[in-house]
């Protein structure tokens, strides 16, 4: 037995798709422009993760550009006869396309692209029927014209796995349960009992989010849904509930026929969210041939009750952890923007730091900035980072940034020139950009420290083991979801800029340290 804790993937993993190969299960999750894309997860127990890479790991397979919630939605995956398949959305470059491997560590191979009129739609998934036949299942605007926004349809059509190119006629099988349903999306086909099934969300990924299923005796008709559609959701809990917007679900069983499902779904804080929407698990009982979810409970609790024997990892998708940077290899939590490579960064040019180069490219703009972050897991946090820094001039900067998008974003930066030098912290809320504290600075490697809890934020300088305030009370609200629109969660991480001037200068980091405020 063992426990699991809700949320099993804290911070900003979306859209999870699971499956199972044996005693091995595995986790994908949208990763949108942030690179690499897709981070995939494993598991022997359902409670205890490693991130063991990502899927779409090189440029040629993740050609994203645009606002941070562009790029990568919804990936599945999926196993067949020994191989992986992982199907998404590119919405910036491409759309529909899959990529498969035989061992879920990689490499994966070059996309397969499916085609933007053949294909249209997002949210794509793969199902392999008794027959070893594969279907694409996916959600696309309704063909007969949009009448609203969100006016799309579910649709499923033969998947020629040789060709790796849809083959036959496409078929709509469902609208969705609620009448004039918004955005049925996060389709999954399952056969059970002799029924196909089809799951899915609707509602949109908000407040209203929402599980629905249906099913059918034949995969191309026109399914049945469940009388008590929707299956799951927590919009009937109000807004100050601690666990909102559940929705988009997939279901997985164990070798003893027993099953479960990972959803989706966000922890606000002062009813604003800025982790971005995080990875849960329920249980799943079957009653007169539909599931239930949580049964006898009915929403998504804090600890799940497992059947099986504990297997921690020794390295988990923890949140408490100092990183130094003895290896030359980049640890796979950092995520940079558009692409992560050696064109921002070096683990070797000064060995045990972190060397970012200060280039022209800014976070205020869309493009491809020197900034690499790591995922914010909680509400009550600490990030502690070494910088050393001499800017050539006064447009250069380094330092560490709470970021949100490009136009919502928290920066303490060091500035400055010669004896001028100082720790600025600077807000960007709604594009406009605001200094709200300077400190002054000395020579050598500065620490810094952002202190948060419950939505507001200190920052300190460290010396000597003494904390300096250099800002208290700063509003984190603006960082969050609702505040700055889009689909991802805060990142907090190391940045450096020449803000539209040439430069050969750089910026290095000792240590990031990233953790629970205690």
């Amino acid at each position: 037995m063992t426990i699991a804790h809700n949320p099993i993937l804290k911070g900003f993993y979306p859209d999870p798709s699971i499956c199972r190969v044996g005693d091995d299960f595995y986790i994908v999750c949208s990763s949108f422009v942030y690179a690499p894309g897709v981070p995939i997860f494993h598991s022997k127990d359902l409670a205890h993760w490693e991130q063991i890479g990502h899927v779409l790991d090189r440029e040629s397979q993740l050609p994203v550009t645009g606002e941070i919630s562009r790029g990568i939605f919804a990936p599945t995956i999926r196993e067949h006869d020994g191989v992986f398949y992982m199907i998404t959305t590119n919405v910036s470059h491409g759309g529909n396309f899959i990529v498969k491997a035989t061992d879920p560590k990689g490499p994966w191979s070059e996309p397969y692209y499916l085609g933007a009129e053949e294909c249209p739609g997002i949210d794509p998934s793969l199902f392999f029927d008794d027959d070893g036949r594969c279907y694409y299942v996916g959600t696309r605007p309704n063909p007969e014209g949009v009448r609203y926004n969100g006016d799309w349809e579910i649709w499923v059509q033969e998947l020629n796995l040789k060709t790796m190119k849809l083959t036959g006629e496409s078929m709509a099988i469902w609208k969705g349960a609620v009448k004039d349903v918004i955005w049925p999306e996060g389709p999954h086909l399952y056969k059970k009992d002799g029924y196909y099934y089809l799951l899915h969300a609707e509602g949109g990924t908000g407040p209203e989010h929402a599980i629905s299923v249906a099913r059918s005796k034949e995969l191309f008709k026109w399914f049945e849904g469940c009388p008590r559609n929707p299956i799951f959701t927590h919009r009937n809990l109000g807004k100050d509930y601690p666990i909102i917007y559940a929705g988009h679900g997939d279901l997985v069983d164990d070798k003893n026929g027993n099953y479960y499902i990972v959803m989706l779904a966000s922890r606000p804080c002062k009813k604003h969210c800025s982790l971005g929407r995080e990875t849960f698990l329920a249980k799943v009982a079957w009653e007169d041939g539909w599931p239930v979810i949580n049964p006898g409970v009915g929403r998504l609790t804090d600890e799940v009750e497992l059947p099986f024997e504990e297997h921690p990892f020794a390295q988990e998708n923890t949140w408490n952890d100092t990183l130094h940077f003895n290896s030359t290899q980049l640890d796979d939590r950092f995520v940079g923007i558009e692409k992560r490579d050696e064109e921002i960064y070096s683990l070797t040019k000064n060995p045990g730091r972190l060397t970012l180069f200060t280039r022209p490219e800014k976070l205020e703009e869309k493009g491809y900035p020197s900034y690499l972050g790591l995922r914010q897991k909680d509400y009550s946090f600490k990030v502690n980072c070494g910088v050393d820094f001499t800017p050539n001039n006064q447009q250069e900067c380094g330092g560490i940034v709470l970021y949100q998008n490009h136009e919502n974003h928290l920066a303490m930066e060091i500035v400055g020139s010669g004896s001028d030098k100082k720790l600025q912290v600077r807000t960007v809320i709604k594009g406009e950009e605001k200094v709200i504290a300077y400190h002054g600075l000395n020579s050598g490697i500065v620490e810094i420290e952002l202190q948060a809890k419950n939505q507001e934020a200190e920052i300190f300088l460290v010396e000597n083991n003494k904390y300096i305030s250099v800002a208290k009370n700063v509003d984190l609200i603006p960082y969050t979801t609702e505040e700055a629109g889009g689909f991802v969660g805060c990142t907090v991480g190391m940045y450096t800029s020449s803000n539209g001037a040439a430069s050969d200068n750089e910026c290095s980091f000792a240590w990031i340290s990233m953790g629970e405020m205690v």
